[in-house]
Parts: structure tokens; sequence; C-alpha cells
């Protein structure tokens, strides 16, 4: 689990325990939140159409099993059916906005009853751009929910009548496979809904969908050119787990992810050149675009210069000698003081003659 989100977690259910500190905890509870609905947001903006109904773990036993889609769906419906039908009996989300309509999903359960290609071919019929509009609005309505909440709501139970309710929305699934949801959500008191499905089960599914990304970004990248177009290694970047690099439709690159079309301007510019990357052009040394914007980021520059006199075998046997002496972070500092310094280490990293 990742370890900032389970810290947040566990101070958190501390926190609520006590009527004292009931308040700080609630305050914790959205930070955690608001943290993994960034996370889903930067799923949303960085991937092509297609990832989101990928299965690369198809028949794995986890939730990272599913799709991104899908993973989107399950987590706020549960959540909405959750905050509204059981606790606040009042209208869902889905249903007061009209988001399937809007999402175009097929179905209005959890999808627990799905398996196999049955969520992927779900997945496929969903505005994911929608679906996070959605996921938004869950998300805000169960915020206001937590803030109203006091220490002594946390032992509200539920009842026989609070069971039927959830049935009759049609929510849930009657399949064996989902419809155990009710009775699971119904023995917990308010306090248990806190930490699943209000926190936990976000915290499992987002991580999951992580996994899912990532898998989709090294599938991307297998046989694709690891030299970027600015000239940084794609193999020694600090993003590497979880980014296609400019040369996919899976880049997540820090500085494209700046542009809605996820192409930064050192891409835009040796597409429109002709040049596979900036090392081939003769106004590298000057160039203020993209990445060369920044005065602290001369590593790349000087990974660039490095490649036009060397070669792209050469440094990335450069990279991975200085990858073992140094973190990523380190490496960036010590490139990326002065250009020309910068370019002086990698070549005395280099296997072939020092340039002075």
């Amino acid at each position: 689990m990742n370890k900032e989100w389970s810290d947040k977690n566990k101070k958190m259910q501390a926190l609520i325990g006590k009527e004292a500190t009931f308040a700080e905890g609630v305050d914790v509870l959205l930070d955690l939140r608001n943290d993994l609905l960034t996370q889903i947001s930067y799923i949303v903006n960085s991937y092509p159409e297609e990832a989101y109904y990928q299965m690369p773990f198809a028949g794995a036993d986890g939730y990272h099993s599913k799709t991104l889609a899908y993973s989107m769906w399950h987590i706020f419906r549960i959540e909405d059916i959750v905050a509204h039908t059981l606790i606040k009996c009042d209208e869902q989300v889905l249903f007061a906005g009209d988001w399937q309509k809007k999402t175009g999903s097929p179905i209005i359960t959890t999808g627990n009853e799905l398996d196999g290609e049955e969520i992927a071919e779900f997945s496929k019929k969903l505005d994911v751009k929608a679906l996070f509009e959605y996921c938004k609005a869950v998300t805000d309505s169960t915020n206001k929910l937590l803030r109203s909440l006091s220490y002594r709501d946390l032992k509200r139970r539920f009842s026989e009548e609070d069971r039927n309710r959830i049935l009759q929305t049609g929510s849930v699934s009657t399949n064996e496979a989902a419809v155990w949801l009710v009775d699971y959500w119904c023995e917990k008191d308010i306090r248990g809904l806190i930490k699943m499905p209000f926190s936990r089960h976000w915290i499992m599914h987002i991580e999951a969908m992580c996994r899912i990304s990532n898998k989709l970004c090294q599938k991307a990248r297998k046989g694709v050119d690891p030299i970027a177009r600015c000239g940084l290694s794609c193999n020694h970047c600090f993003l590497k787990e979880w980014c296609g690099g400019c040369r996919t439709a899976y880049n997540t690159c820090s500085d494209a992810c700046r542009y809605p079309d996820r192409t930064c301007p050192n891409t835009s510019c040796c597409i429109e050149k002709g040049f596979d990357g900036c090392y081939e052009c003769d106004e590298l040394r000057e160039c203020r675009k993209g990445f060369y914007e920044y005065d602290d980021v001369n590593a790349v520059k000087a990974m660039a210069l490095f490649t036009r006199r060397y070669g792209k075998k050469e440094l990335l046997k450069t990279m991975d000698r200085l990858h073992r002496e140094y973190e990523f972070e380190k490496i960036q500092e010590i490139l990326g003081n002065d250009l020309e310094e910068g370019l002086i280490i990698l070549e005395k990293h280099s296997d072939g003659e020092l340039y002075i």
C-alpha cells in the first residue's frame, strides 16, 4: 500500500475514534480523499482512450485484474449508494445529475456482477471524461456529508428497512457476486463505513489503477526509442515506470502534461522541423523551448549535446554508469548546475575520448 496514503488513513482512523479529535480526523480524511482524487485526475488526463478498457492483468487475483474505467465506476457507484441511499436516505448523485446518460453506462449497479470480457466491453461504452465528472460530483457530495457528521453519529447502525431500500433502487445486482454488498454495508455503523468504502476502498482500487496504468506504459515503451525528443533518457527518468514517453500515446512526461494534448514544445518543434530529436538541431545550445526554458535543468540539454557528439547508445551506457553511483535527483543536480560542466561530467563517465 502507498505509504503516504496508508499513514494518512491510519492517522484518520485514530483521530475519529476520540470525540476531542474527531473534527481533525475528518480533515485528515478529506485531505486523503483529495490526494486520491488527484491521482485519478492524473490518470484520466494522461492516457489515450484505449487505455481505459485494457486489461493487462486479466485473470489475475486482485483489483488490478479490472480496467481503469471500471475501477472508477465501481469506486464511486458504491460511495454514491452508501452515502445517499443508505446514510442520507435521499437521491443518489447518479440519478439526480442524469449521470447514467452522460457517462453512457448501460448499468446503474456497482459492476460487481461483471466478469472478464464483460468488464472490458462495459468499459468501452463509458465516456471517461464524463465519468470523471461523476466521480468529482460524488466526492463533493460525500465530503459535505462527512463534514456534517458528529462524533455521536459514528455509532448509528442500520435496519432491515435500510437494506430493503437499497435493493429497491436496483443499484446492486441480485447476482451472488454483488448482492452480498448490501448486508456488508448494513452490518456496519457509520464509523465502519468511513473506513470502508469512504477511505480504504478508494486506496485499494486506486493503487490497482496505478498498477494497471504502469503496466500499460511499460508495454507501450517496449521496443520504442528510449531517448526523448528533448534528449532525456527515459530509461533513467523517475517517471519511467508510469510514462510511455513522448514517442508513444502514453506520454505522461512532467513537462508534456502542462499542455492539453500532452505534447511539449520540444516535441512539437522536432516534428515541425522533421528532426528525430533536439540533438539534431543547430540551435540546440541557445534554445529555450520546453524543458530548456528552466535555468536549473541543464541536465537535459547536456544529454542532448552528448547525444549529438557520441550517439544514443553511448548516452544510455553513460547514464547506466551514472545511475550506479547516484539517484535520479542527484544526477539532475550534478548535471544541471552548468551546461558545460554537465557535459564534461557525462564525458568523464563515457567510454569515449574525453572532450575538455
